[in-house]
């Protein structure tokens, strides 16, 4: 009889073992971006201007929009603003977008988007200013914002490199992306230990940079791009507020 009972013990012991590694596997799975609201500092080489980025929830998943604009004496002779939104779905597989709208006024020559992501028939369509677009993918494609909330999912969930397919504008860029350590990073926000993600296309000179904190969700507090060696861009997180699921707020 004693036996018996030590068997049992054990028998119970193991299933509560297993129970629990299948919690905390399905939690780490499941961990995922929240919606919030973020405010940058930008600097384009010497101009200066703003980063608003969204994230809102929706029926599919969520909304990201990003919305760049001149800020101080860039303001005096540059107008407009550069906008980008993206709506995508997440499980636990990672991030899926459904569509990409682009709406560029700052630049020199005014420049509009949209694409819709097929996942059925692997054809993402669309529209680049006045032109149709039609192009057809194989496995997992980003578009420019989504890649972003792509990167902080895998963060989320212990991956922190790997290769990605990314749709800018008409082309499609592989890019190779690695975990180069941890550095303390200083904002006006706070300061913040935080995992450099660096990703780069393939034969390009560009390099990009995010330094994710996570106890914002692996939110970037602070991205760099160079390019030749040189920083061309910086943006730098001066407030971050997480928002109701339903309120937005």
């Amino acid at each position: 009889m004693p036996e018996r009972r030590h068997n049992v013990r054990f028998v119970v012991f193991m299933c509560t073992v297993t129970m629990a590694t299948l919690i905390s596997q399905a939690a780490l799975a499941q961990r995922s971006i929240v919606a919030h609201e973020a405010f940058y500092k930008l600097r384009i080489s010497i101009l200066g201007g703003t980063l608003r980025t969204t994230v809102t929830e929706t029926e599919n998943g969520f909304a990201a929009k990003s919305v760049i604009k001149p800020a101080g004496f860039a303001s005096l002779f540059m107008h407009g603003s550069i906008e980008e939104r993206s709506e995508f779905t997440v499980d636990a597989g990672g991030i899926r977008p459904l569509r990409y709208d682009s709406s560029d006024t700052l630049s020199k020559k005014d420049k509009f988007m949209t694409f819709k992501f097929d996942w059925v028939n692997d054809v993402v369509s669309g529209k680049i200013n006045d032109q149709d677009f039609i192009f057809e993918f194989e496995g997992e494609v980003h578009d420019r914002v989504s890649i972003q909330y792509e990167l902080m999912h895998k963060l989320l969930n212990g991956v922190t490199s790997g290769d990605y397919a990314l749709l800018d504008g008409d082309k499609l860029k592989q890019l190779q992306v690695s975990n180069i350590g941890t550095k303390t990073i200083k904002t006006p926000f706070g300061i913040f230990e935080a995992i450099g993600i660096q990703h780069r296309a393939k034969n390009s000179s560009r390099v990009s940079t995010l330094w994710c904190a996570e106890e914002l969700g692996y939110l970037p507090v602070l991205i760099e791009q160079h390019r030749d060696g040189k920083r061309r861009v910086q943006a730098i997180l001066t407030h971050y507020t997480p928002l109701d699921a339903e309120s937005g707020r």
